[in-house]
């Protein structure tokens, strides 16, 4: 296995957990020098927070336990592609690169429908890598929203 898949896997645990309390099954985790600094599952519904997206909470948690908000060298793998208000908040906590599993052509902000991450007028820009272990990550996603149009 891969160094990516690792953390794609451990992004997907992540997920896994906020899916089952109910939440978008999101996960993300946030590297820095090869070890693990942070990682976090969407909490939007729990938190009563538009935006406790998987990605902000994890930044959010680096930067506590890093001590600073900026993470120069650090890489955060996510389950889905971000969205604008995750990918603004990726540029601005100068993350080296981001890393996801499946596109979300509908809102992703990495190339799908924007690519904030790479924006020419920002002062910062994130490398990007798309498509680790996509097919666990998009089944993960697809299962949850074809449970929850079953329930209804």
């Amino acid at each position: 296995m891969s160094d990516q898949e690792h953390w794609m896997r451990l992004a997907l645990a992540e997920a896994l957990r906020a899916g089952e309390a109910g939440e978008v099954p999101v996960g993300a985790v946030v590297v820095a020098g090869g070890r693990l600094v942070a990682a976090a599952g969407n909490s939007c519904i729990a938190d009563n927070d538009p935006c406790a997206h998987a990605e902000v909470n994890a930044l959010r948690r680096a930067g506590a336990a890093i001590g600073n908000y900026r993470l120069p060298g650090a890489e955060l793998y996510v389950t889905l592609e971000p969205c604008v208000m995750c990918a603004g908040a990726m540029v601005h906590a100068r993350l080296t690169r981001v890393i996801y599993g499946c596109a979300d052509p509908a809102a992703g902000a990495a190339g799908s429908m924007a690519n904030i991450l790479q924006t020419p007028f920002l002062n910062h820009r994130c490398g990007i890598l798309a498509g680790v272990l996509e097919s666990e990550c998009r089944g993960l996603m697809m299962s949850f929203f074809e449970d929850r149009r079953g329930a209804f």
